[in-house]
């Protein structure tokens, strides 16, 4: 390997953050309080990095060290992203907006892949739904925090400049070329069962819980129309949805493009596990896209299917 290989491969990871150059740039000199030339001359290899600038920013934009050193090792690096979304952290909200906007060259990629395999509703679509949100974080912080009184859903609130992420990313995502979702047969199932308990030891109202319902029929409505025409509505890309025919025990997805390749173990019901390095990516693009094998296309194709696979759901909610 040649000596300067890792900082090729540190270059390349920092171009991943921000695809576009010039953003990048204002981002590198913000965070180490550098001139612009001498931040294009890092770039151009004139001068290399320091190690304490290398660290600084490792430690900022959440970069593993050994996705820079260990480049050849074999090894593959997980990181593990655990962001607070009820009370962010100035660092915290800098990590989301950051992801966020990695998600915008999105809009004007000529081909742009993600898919997700799942037993929880998929989150570019869940995005839009406030009160399922709230959801999610209401339900992991009931079985992941040691809290002694438990918060009740009336007291789950998301912040707006987190609200507002949410937004763009479900924006970026609808450019997204080409998404697959392959959805556990039990994922409605699941949802109200969860949501039946919590209203039975009084952490959700009735009232709280009507509103739930018309959240959950409205995303139906936003599926079938999706699964219908095969593509979002709003901007027409194409969208598959596949129902798995054997249980998901584990949510996983990936992203893949030109400029952002990374693969997703989606743990603990709210964190992400991640990697950019791009063999474990394109094991991940196999192993998921063999997982079509065992489940059945309902977008476009099998109407029947689709027809009766919407009906159950509808009957789920309708329980509630």
């Amino acid at each position: 390997m040649k000596s300067d290989a890792w900082y090729d491969a540190f270059l390349e990871i920092l171009h991943e953050k921000y695809p576009k150059n010039a953003q990048l740039i204002n981002k590198v000199m913000d965070l180490l309080c550098i001139e612009r030339e001498t931040t294009y001359r890092r770039f151009r290899k004139d001068v290399l990095f320091t190690a304490n600038e290398i660290a600084k920013i490792a430690a900022a934009w959440n970069i593993s060290l050994d996705e820079i050193i260990d480049i050849n090792s074999g090894h593959v690096s997980f990181q593990m992203h655990a962001i607070d979304y009820l009370n962010p952290s100035c660092r915290d909200f800098w990590n989301i907006e950051k992801n966020v906007e990695i998600l915008e060259h999105i809009q004007t990629n000529t081909y742009s892949e993600y898919m997700e395999v799942i037993n929880i509703f998929p989150r570019p679509l869940e995005v839009r739904f406030p009160s399922l949100l709230r959801f999610k974080l209401f339900n992991w912080i009931y079985y992941y925090t040691n809290n002694e009184s438990q918060s009740a859903f009336s007291q789950i609130i998301i912040p707006d400049n987190i609200c507002m992420e949410f937004e763009r990313y479900k924006n970026n995502m609808l450019h997204v070329k080409n998404s697959n979702f392959i959805l556990d047969e039990m994922i409605f199932e699941d949802f109200v069962q969860s949501i039946n308990y919590f209203h039975s030891i009084l952490l959700i109202t009735e009232e709280e819980m009507q509103i739930i319902k018309e959240e959950l029929y409205a995303l139906l409505d936003y599926m079938i129309k999706i699964a219908n025409k095969g593509y979002y509505p709003e901007t027409q890309n194409k969208v598959n949805i596949y129902i798995s025919q054997l249980a998901i025990n584990t949510n996983y997805s990936y992203f893949y493009t030109d400029k952002l390749k990374t693969c997703r173990i989606h743990a603990l019901g709210k964190f992400d596990i991640s990697s950019c390095d791009s063999n474990m990516v394109a094991n991940f693009r196999d192993w998921m896209n063999a997982k079509k094998r065992s489940s059945i296309l309902i977008s476009e194709a099998n109407e029947k299917k689709r027809i009766e696979f919407f009906g159950r759901q509808r009957e789920v909610v309708e329980g509630l």
